[in-house]
Parts: C-alpha cells; sequence; structure tokens
C-alpha cells in the first residue's frame, strides 16, 4: 500500500473500515491515532481511516492529551491515553456494582449536595469501602444512566453535557526541562566514563501485592544493583536507590536516568544529599533507558511477572545480582561486570 503525503490518507483504508458504533476505542486504535497525528493528518480523516464519528476522535485526543511545559515532549501518545482509559473505567464499573454505595450518591445528589459536598462527607465518614470521588460522581451524573436519570438538574449550573476540559495541563512543573535527557552530557551517552546509572521499577502481578524490584545498571560496567520495595510511593523509592548507591564512592554514582514515572518524582533528594544528577527520558521513550529495559528482561527469566516477590528475601534478590554481574559479555569483551566494576574502583582508589 502505497502512502500519499501527509496530509492525505491511505485510500483503501478510508473504504475498509466499517462505522462503529457503541464501542469503546481500542489499544490499536489509538496506536494509530497516535501515528496519524505524527503525519499530520486531520481528526476528521483520522475519524474516517477508523471508521469512527469526528466527535469521538476529538474527545479522545483531548481528553487523553499529554501536557508538559516543553511542548516538544507534549502531545497525544498511545499507550498513556490507554492506561488514562483503564483508569476512568475502571473506577466507575467499581463504582457501578457498588448499589448501596451510588443509591446513596443519586440521594444526596437529588437534595443539592454538589459531587465535591458528597465526595468530602464519605471521607468524613471514613467508612471502609463507602466512597467515591469528584471525578467518579461526575461520571455518573453524565454516564447513560445518569443521563436517563436527570441527575446533572441536580447541580448547581445544571448543564445537560459536561463541559469539555480542553486537555488537563498540568499545575506545575513536574519534571524542569534542564532534567530532561537532552540535556544528559554526551559522555553518559557514549558510555566513555563510569559512574551513570539507569533506573527503573520492575512490577508484578498485582495479585501478588504492592511489592516490586528497584532495577539499577551502571551504564560502562553493566554492573546491576537490585532491591525489594514495599510499594511505589516516591519518597521510599528514592531513599532505597540512594541507599544503594551511597555504598560507592561519589566518583561511582555521578548521574542517572529515569523514566517520568511518579515513583521517581522525588529526585531531588538524590542531588541534595549525595550530588547525583537526574536525568528523565521523554514521555513514552524506555528505549532512551536501554540498558535497564534490556537487563530486565535478563532478570525476568528468573523472577517473571507472576512471581510472588514477597516470599523471596533479600538474600534471594542479592543472589541475582551476583548471577547477573559475574556472567560475562560481549560488549565487555568477555568481562563480567563485576570485574569492569573493580577494575575502575581500582583505578580511582
Amino acid at each position: 500500500m502505497r502512502k500519499t503525503s501527509n496530509s492525505k490518507v491511505y485510500r483503501k483504508e478510508v473504504y475498509r473500515m466499517k462505522p462503529k458504533h457503541h464501542t469503546h476505542l481500542s489499544l490499536s486504535e489509538r496506536r494509530q491515532i497516535y501515528v496519524l497525528l505524527g503525519r499530520k493528518v486531520p481528526l476528521s480523516q483520522i475519524a474516517t481511516i477508523l471508521g469512527r464519528h469526528h466527535s469521538t476522535i476529538y474527545r479522545e485526543v483531548q481528553r487523553n492529551t499529554y501536557w508538559d511545559d516543553d511542548p516538544f515532549i507534549s502531545g497525544y501518545f498511545h499507550m498513556n491515553a490507554q492506561e488514562l482509559y483503564r483508569r476512568r473505567r475502571q473506577s466507575l464499573q467499581v463504582f457501578l456494582r457498588k448499589t448501596d454505595l451510588k443509591s446513596y450518591v443519586i440521594e444526596k445528589l437529588k437534595v443539592y449536595w454538589s459531587p465535591e459536598q458528597i465526595a468530602g462527607y464519605l471521607k468524613r465518614m471514613g467508612v471502609q469501602g463507602f466512597y467515591a470521588c469528584t471525578e467518579t460522581i461526575y461520571r455518573l451524573i453524565y454516564s447513560d444512566e445518569g443521563k436517563e436519570l436527570g441527575l446533572y438538574r441536580y447541580l448547581f449550573k445544571g448543564r445537560k453535557n459536561r463541559r469539555k476540559k480542553l486537555g488537563r495541563k498540568p499545575r506545575g512543573t513536574r519534571i524542569p526541562e534542564h532534567h530532561g535527557i537532552a540535556f544528559r552530557p554526551e559522555i553518559v551517552a557514549n558510555r566513555q566514563t563510569f559512574g551513570h546509572w539507569e533506573g527503573d521499577l520492575m512490577i508484578f502481578n498485582r495479585e501478588h501485592g504492592q511489592t516490586n524490584l528497584t532495577s539499577l545498571i551502571e551504564r560502562k560496567s553493566r554492573y546491576t544493583i537490585l532491591a525489594k520495595n514495599s510499594n511505589r510511593r516516591p519518597i521510599p523509592v528514592i531513599g532505597q536507590i540512594g541507599n544503594l548507591l551511597a555504598k560507592l564512592p561519589s566518583h561511582a554514582r555521578e548521574t542517572i536516568t529515569f523514566d517520568r514515572g511518579f515513583e521517581f518524582l522525588k529526585y531531588p533528594i538524590l542531588h541534595e544529599k549525595m550530588g547525583i544528577r537526574s536525568y528523565f527520558c521523554d514521555p513514552q521513550s524506555p528505549w532512551q533507558k536501554g540498558s535497564v529495559e534490556s537487563n530486565n528482561n535478563r532478570i525476568r527469566r528468573f523472577l517473571p511477572r507472576e512471581t510472588k516477590l514477597d516470599e523471596l528475601g533479600d538474600s534471594d534478590i542479592y543472589g541475582i545480582s551476583v548471577i547477573m554481574n559475574n556472567t560475562p559479555r560481549k560488549c565487555l569483551g568477555f568481562k563480567t561486570p563485576q570485574e569492569v566494576l573493580n577494575g575502575h574502583l581500582q583505578q580511582s582508589a
């Protein structure tokens, strides 16, 4: 199939797709939206290609666009959009199944309590499992069931249709521009010097709890450090990373590169306590920290996603890192990461 100019579409696709009614966008469709937006295809033509109503595509892009103070990394990213959709749908479906809670919320709406007042009161009550946040209540009001009941009439302004948000812009700069990977020193990218790390969290099946694994790798030596976390909260995660790297001399821990996961938002702690500079990949660009991504795939041989990490001790995790660090690597001239690390530490001693 031949490609035309950016402003045109694939003619065969336009006629092949049949209109879809009352079905949610799939990950595959969101991927197509991402690709076509990158080619500057108008939203109306994207809708035609996917066999969707133009308002469906418009709402999708407006609702799930990622905003950053840096315009070069703002935009619509299909994986991010899918995750936002999943979270919204999951929270509403859980709420709708709780008939007692739903009835209570509807009862309070009918006596002109606002969604915020209802959510605040439920939170103050503190009854386990009996809570709905403000946003979930609004989604109930404007759902098919809510519209059928006319719940919007009990709101202060009584709008039949919810006002468009036109994208959710950040309230503040979460990651300052100078911490973007574009500002990382070139010597880090070229692996010219020692002491530059990549970090990530390895996640396991939710039914086994929140326990996850910090995975660190030094870019030049490929030396691996692993440690368990009981949750993904930023302060304990960054605190754990700081404790792990504190065992090394300062020249062996100069920079670290993360993705933009919320668990790394307390990165300033690393600089304040140890002088470690942190850099962040562009959104949806895990390949920019390819060393740790590749290393995680190796680690999955020992710790697949279904692993019950809680049942493993620290010695078990350490044992895996020992195997990783004492296996020869072709990229190191068949030396082991442990040998290369030791060599650098001895040279600078």
